[in-house]
């Protein structure tokens, strides 16, 4: 494959040091630097970041990145109060920004949401670069489906503004799915446009994010698994993350299988997940909530028989691409995830690696814990899940090779931000 030899500003507003040690940008970064090109990277970065030992990490990254033409520089990320917070955090941006283009000699911008799409914007005007708007998912329907914000808001209102100027100035536009871009292309800022457009969902290192034997003995030794069907979730919790359906769908699978256990993999507030599983009479002995490092999921998930995650029904899950059910397939778990969610129903359902739930209802739950159990006991079940994950998940054959097609066909476009199609 040719290389691109380019510059690129990448703009992260979700910061590259979080919790769990693991940065959902870099390793698509250090594909597309090895094949020839140069990133200037800024993020913003949440206050333990500034901190000593958060100075310390940032250095040996840096460094580390560095070999790898992988330039990064670092602002502190401002929460409250809210809307003037960013609205400093965006000047703060373009201010570093038009420097770091000027000095770089910085050609196209790739702003990962809408936030960095607004910095982008500013530079667009200001230097002429080309950009990039790389929508991670409905940024205002979500705040409002996840109960954060409401239509009327000034903070809707300002995010959809924003949102159509950067659609109508992108010259490339990324979606996490198939499945919303028809939607979204019919916007104002997009209808009648040719912009460049590549789906690039959310993708796993599959080196790393694999199913192990060794790795599933030793967890489920460590934990006091052995014999027991075990289920998984990783991530988040609260929000659009429904907790207590999961809760609800696993007290069904305790029913049917009272050697059950439920692995929480999250940094949320385990006590909230206690409440919620003695709210619904689970006992104990049936769940265990932890938090891991980045490195070590891919282990814990090697443990599980199979992955579950339940999303807030809304128009805004369309555009979603859970990196959770990526990485479960990667480690070869059948998932159980219920229907609406990107292009999830299409894939599970001529894929025989999950089961949907169509609705948050006991009778739902039995019926589809019946399916997966199927699945479970079926030898060719982790094959299957673990193709699927290589077909359409794999960071360098999907994700990698996706972004540095766009950048080409971005490069290679001559249409000025506007123009309408014949």
């Amino acid at each position: 494959m040719d290389r691109i030899e380019s510059r690129v500003l990448f703009i992260s507003y979700n910061g590259m040091l979080d919790p769990l040690g693991q940065s959902q940008v870099l390793p698509y970064l250090r594909v597309l630097a090895a094949q020839g090109i140069r990133f200037t990277l800024l993020s913003f970065e949440r206050p333990p970041a500034f901190t000593a030992e958060g100075k310390a990490r940032r250095n040996k990254l840096k460094l580390e990145i560095a070999s790898e033409n992988i330039q990064w520089h670092a602002l502190p990320y401002h929460q409250t109060p809210s809307l003037p917070a960013t609205a400093y955090d965006v000047l703060q941006g373009i201010r570093v920004a038009r420097h770091l283009i000027d000095q770089n000699q910085i050609e196209l911008v790739h702003a990962r949401s809408h936030i960095p799409a607004t910095i982008a914007l500013g530079l667009k005007k200001l230097c002429g670069v080309k950009m990039i708007f790389d929508v991670r998912g409905l940024m205002a329907e979500e705040y409002v489906e996840a109960n954060h914000w409401r239509k009327e808001s000034l903070a809707y209102r300002v995010t959809k503004f924003i949102e159509r100027r950067a659609l109508a100035a992108a010259d490339g536009v990324v979606t996490l799915t198939e499945r919303i871009w028809p939607v979204i292309r019919e916007w104002d800022g997009l209808r009648g446009r040719n912009v460049v457009h590549e789906v690039v969902p959310c993708c796993a290192d599959l080196e790393k994010f694999c199913f192990r034997v060794d790795d599933r003995n030793k967890r489920r030794a460590e934990l006091n698994l052995e014999g027991r069907l075990t289920i998984v979730y990783s991530g988040s919790i609260g929000g659009w993350y429904l907790t207590r359906e999961m809760a609800d769908f696993f007290l069904e699978v305790l029913r049917q299988r009272p050697d059950a256990h439920f692995l929480w993999l999250t940094a949320g507030h385990p006590e909230l997940i206690e409440r919620i599983m003695s709210d619904k009479g689970i006992e104990g002995t049936s769940y265990t909530v932890m938090n891991v490092q980045s490195a070590d999921m891919p282990s814990y998930l090697s443990a599980a028989d199979a992955g579950i995650a339940f999303y807030k029904p809304g128009p805004s899950k369309l555009a979603t691409s859970p990196v959770k059910v990526t990485e479960y397939l990667a480690c070869g778990l059948p998932v159980i995830l219920n229907e609406g969610v990107g292009d999830s129903d299409a894939i599970l359902n001529h894929s025989r690696a999950g089961v949907l739930v169509s609705k948050f209802e006991s009778s739902e739950y039995a019926r589809a814990w019946n399916e997966m159990e199927c699945l479970i006991a079926d030898e060719d079940t982790r094959e299957r899940a673990r193709e699927l994950a290589q077909s359409r998940f794999d960071l360098h054959g999907v994700g990698a090779a996706r972004y540095r097609r766009l950048y080409a066909r971005v490069f290679a476009s001559n249409e000025p931000p506007g123009t309408r199609s014949s």
